[in-house]
């Protein structure tokens, strides 16, 4: 989908052309959009098809006048009736007339600048757009790292109640969201320093103060990561050990009752045999039978029980 879109007076105008000072924004385009933007702009199609790439690294390239910025921002991922967390590729084109964005699916923070609700956002500046973008991104970051922490807590109530394998999966799942955010962001945080350092862009003086507050924003966001981490990792190892001990108690409790239910059967059998028994021509022989069995069953539950097998 090619949208192009233009600041006006009267708000974030949808335009059919392209115009200087106009916001181009691909998701998911086809060959003929990209193609497009190549011949009318003078772009080359590998700068527009790189983020299309889903294995494509964040990274700051300057070729031609053009400052291309790439950077991994945070989405949901709904199957079914469960929803999961990646992390995909957003391109940012800065060019002297125009600003570039290119994403493989429609995200919620581009979707802030569409809806108007990012504050002091037009398409004229292009450095503010950019580091506007990387602002919301970093907010994202914080936003859903702030719900899967509650996720976490909630699967682990879910835990102490019953153990369940669903419950162990959907961790693994959060476990999984949490190493993507994590090495995400450490790209993006290399990709922010070198724009502070190389001053690759123009910035004036507030940009200067917006870009630190981003880097300021993802190191935070980063930390979260990696403290949440450690502390999922470290409540998977525990509700392991607790899955392994209650098989150990479920396993010592069956081996406990299987050896107190074969003592009737052995001392059955010993009296089953065809040869002289003691108490065999005794008129209680049998009631004598079931007496010794009974106390050599007492006797060992007592033993099993103050073990704690039973």
């Amino acid at each position: 989908m090619l949208a192009i879109l233009k600041t006006t007076p009267t708000g974030l105008t949808r335009l059919e052309e392209f115009e200087p000072d106009c916001w181009i924004d691909l998701v998911s385009p086809t060959e003929e959009e990209l193609e497009r933007v190549s011949r009318e702009l003078g772009i080359p199609l590998d700068l527009l098809r790189g983020p299309l790439d889903e294995e494509e690294k964040s990274r700051v390239d300057v070729e031609d006048g053009l400052t291309h910025v790439i950077v991994d921002i945070p989405v949901l991922v709904r199957e079914e009736d469960q929803t999961g967390y990646e992390t995909i590729p957003l391109g940012m084109l800065v060019h002297h007339d125009y600003f570039i964005t290119t994403c493989l699916r429609t995200n919620p923070i581009l979707g802030e600048f569409e809806r108007g609700t990012v504050k002091g956002f037009t398409t004229y500046w292009k450095t503010r757009f950019l580091l506007q973008i990387l602002q919301q991104v970093s907010a994202f970051y914080l936003r859903y790292l702030g719900r899967i922490d509650r996720e976490t807590d909630k699967i682990e109530r879910e835990l102490r109640a019953s153990m369940k394998n669903a419950e162990i999966f959907d961790l693994l799942g959060l476990q999984k969201a949490l190493v993507y955010f994590t090495t995400s962001l450490r790209a993006n945080e290399a990709v922010l320093q070198k724009l502070l350092r190389t001053k690759t862009i123009k910035m004036y003086e507030e940009d200067e103060d917006l870009l630190e507050d981003v880097i300021v924003e993802n190191r935070q966001a980063s930390e979260m990561a990696k403290i949440y981490t450690d502390i999922l990792t470290g409540m998977m190892d525990a509700f392991t050990s607790v899955i392994s001990n209650n098989l150990n108690q479920v396993m010592k409790f069956l081996t406990s009752v299987t050896i107190l239910l074969s003592i009737p059967t052995i001392v059955a059998s010993i009296y089953g045999m065809n040869v002289d028994l003691p108490f065999q021509g005794f008129r209680y022989a049998f009631v004598i039978t079931i007496g010794i069995w009974v106390v050599i069953s007492a006797v060992l539950a007592v033993v099993f029980w103050r073990k704690n097998y039973l």
